[in-house]
């Protein structure tokens, strides 16, 4: 039997009725659902025929959770071997499990439950028609390019990250710009004091570096953004640079001075504080996320509908 995760964005009032729906829908067209923990306790009431949970209120501490629904931590769902991941949330849910899948490549159905939805498409009316559409075959697979970001610090790599959306250099408590040098290719590429710096790839194009001034970059094009936030020179614009290139980044400052503590951010959701001299190399990652789409132009809909692109 097919194995199909499912992972939830917890507090939303409608994974009450959505999530036991839908695990009975699985199981009605053979597919084993397995389920993230934290999305465990909305599978409650669904006692009727058909329906694959019974009982009352369920606690993700019991042992005997869900007959017939294999419930997982959400780091270790990958190796349930699923063939689809259903996500009801938003872009948010969706980067998070995009970095967990893309070691493995499993496909990625996201339905909006948020408020822009930007990547998860799918509105919720929407789900079963595009689950049928999966079973018949009907669906495409938008592969998204992913970065990968090594942090070197005294020579030595002490963490290395893939991201969805980008990667951000910005200063911390201190309102205080930092210094940031940016090396393409082994040749400096520039030196300037700025709040911060961002490393986009074509999806993170429409994220925090848009709100940045970057340009919007179509999803299929090889390249990474770098754009520079709220940098104190006016010559100073967003670039955009091949992928395949090797980026460094660097962390400076004048001797002798007082430090600028700086974060390093992966999609908004990963943080590591950083010091003087760290280093960040990036490039394309060798992974990608991979979207299930039912329509060919959700890119273009989404920036006229959501964006308001293109709009007088």
């Amino acid at each position: 039997m097919n194995r199909v995760a499912i992972v939830s964005k917890p507090q939303k009032r409608e994974l009450n009725r959505l999530l036991p729906e839908l695990v009975a829908w699985l199981r009605e067209h053979n597919f084993e659902p397995v389920v993230d923990r934290e999305s465990a306790s909305y599978l409650v009431g669904a006692v009727a025929a058909g329906k694959a949970v019974s009982g009352t209120r369920i606690g993700v501490d019991d042992p005997d959770l869900a007959p017939g629904v294999e419930l997982r931590d959400r780091p270790d769902l990958p190796l349930a071997s699923p063939s689809l991941v259903i996500v009801l949330g938003g872009d948010g849910t969706l980067l998070a499990v995009g970095r967990i899948f893309a070691f493995v490549g499993t496909p990625i159905l996201s339905v909006n439950l948020g408020s822009l939805g930007f990547l998860t498409e799918v509105r919720l009316s929407s789900l079963y028609p595009t689950l049928e559409g999966w079973c018949d075959n009907c669906c495409t697979i938008d592969a998204r390019s992913m970065l990968h970001a090594e942090l070197w610090r005294d020579g030595e790599c002490v963490s290395v990250f893939e991201a969805v959306n980008d990667i951000v250099l910005s200063k911390s408590s201190i309102a205080r710009m930092g210094e940031f040098t940016v090396e393409l290719d082994g040749m400096l590429a520039a030196r300037f004091r700025a709040d911060g710096v961002i490393v986009a790839t074509p999806t993170g194009s429409t994220a925090y570096t848009l709100a940045a001034n970057g340009p919007i970059l179509v999803p299929g094009v090889d390249a990474l953004v770098i754009t520079p936030i709220c940098p104190h020179l006016l010559t100073l614009r967003p670039m955009v640079v091949p992928s395949k290139s090797a980026l460094t980044l660097r962390i400076e400052g004048p001797k002798g001075g007082l430090p600028n503590p700086t974060t390093l951010t992966v999609d908004g959701q990963e943080a590591i504080d950083l010091d003087r001299g760290d280093e960040l190399r990036c490039h394309r990652s060798e992974y990608t996320v991979k979207l299930v789409r039912l329509g060919g132009h959700g890119f273009f809909d989404a920036l006229r509908s959501k964006l308001k692109w293109g709009e007088r």
